[in-house]
């Protein structure tokens, strides 16, 4: 059996092994890595060698640490990301290339549409009735969409919000909040099986959902890097925030907000949390915007998402499709009966 890992920014780990009587009964790691000593590939591969074919990932990255030397130095490649192409092998984990992604452009509605269709999308994998998507949102009104997690007073400035004519509704995920006006924003969610994921540490696993997002980013002249925990950020700052979930039935679900062009002003009057945030960058003048995205491509939006969705294209096997009308109706469900109701928004208060 064989199995593959890259590391994200780093180097491929591959590996091959046998297993008798449930346990791992020979195994040979390679890949375009560098290790130090030499020899010290043989302590890896040996202490594969007698592991349960069910093994967890952090057991199989333990087993190797404890059997290195102390001088031991893995350079684009670790114990963990053995582990997960251990797993691989086993049939355990699976990979990008193993799924056939459902890919929606962007179909405007209300936004509070867009954070059902999270949940509704997510239930649709989790039961089998659909494939992975990477879907990406287009929305008629502006509103501020909270994290799971976050408190509404202390959060939102009721005062602005009331001026301005913005609601809020809060997401299944955690994070902070989203100003989205029309236009302003990028936002992509992402629905996998947990075996995509399997053997990665949550922060890791931010990473590697957004690999894909690198790639296209570096194809428009931006490069990016991810700054742990959920930020994607370029040498002009951050550019972007994500947002996961585990969800029962096996089901990750993530999403990314990049800020195209934001009216910074509006957004200080509106959410409390963004003063603090954005003092120290300077966007207290009139009519200051948070731009990165439409400043450092000179690209009109819509141009962004489409090469977004050809680069993913290109790069997995994909299934275009919009929302079935099932899906929509199951979404403005949760809208009416959870998503805009103020049991939800203010669960927090």
């Amino acid at each position: 059996m064989r199995g593959e890992y890259k590391v994200p920014g780093g180097k491929l780990v591959a590996v091959e092994l046998e297993t008798v009587d449930g346990r791992i009964s020979e195994a040979h790691v390679s890949g375009d890595f560098f290790l130090e000593p030499d020899e010290a590939l043989e302590d890896i591969n040996a202490a594969l060698v007698g592991l349960p074919a069910d093994a967890r990932a952090d057991d199989i990255a333990a087993s190797i640490t404890s059997r290195l030397p102390d001088d031991a130095q893995l350079i684009g490649f670790s114990p963990e990301a053995v582990g997960i192409a251990v797993r691989r092998a086993l049939g355990h984990a699976s990979r990008w290339e193993d799924h056939t992604f459902d890919l929606i452009a962007p179909v405007m509605m209300d936004p509070r549409m867009h954070v059902a269709l999270d949940e509704v999308l997510a239930g649709e994998v989790a039961r089998g009735e659909a494939g992975p998507s990477l879907r990406f949102w287009d929305w008629d009104r502006p509103l501020v969409v909270m994290g799971s997690f976050q408190s509404y007073r202390n959060e939102i400035d009721e005062e602005g919000r009331r001026r301005h004519g913005i609601d809020v509704v809060r997401r299944i995920t955690g994070g902070g909040a989203m100003f989205m006006e029309p236009g302003s924003c990028i936002t992509y969610s992402l629905v996998v099986p947990a075996s995509l994921v399997e053997g990665l540490s949550f922060q890791r696993s931010y990473e590697f959902l957004d690999d894909w997002v690198m790639g296209a980013l570096a194809e428009l002249g931006i490069r990016a890097r991810y700054v742990p925990i959920n930020d994607i950020a370029s040498d002009q700052g951050k550019i972007a925030g994500a947002a996961q979930r585990r969800l029962a039935g096996g089901v990750v679900l993530h999403h990314v907000t990049m800020a195209y062009d934001i009216d910074a002003d509006k957004m200080l009057e509106v959410l409390r949390i963004g003063r603090e945030k954005m003092s120290d960058k300077g966007t207290r003048s009139a009519n200051k915007r948070v731009d990165p995205m439409r400043s450092q491509t000179g690209l009109p939006r819509e141009q962004i998402i489409d090469s977004f969705l050809r680069f993913f294209e290109s790069r997995y096997a994909v299934t275009r499709r919009t929302y079935t009308q099932a899906e929509l109706d199951a979404a403005a469900t949760l809208v009416e009966t959870k998503f805009s109701t103020p049991a939800w928004t203010h669960r927090i208060p």
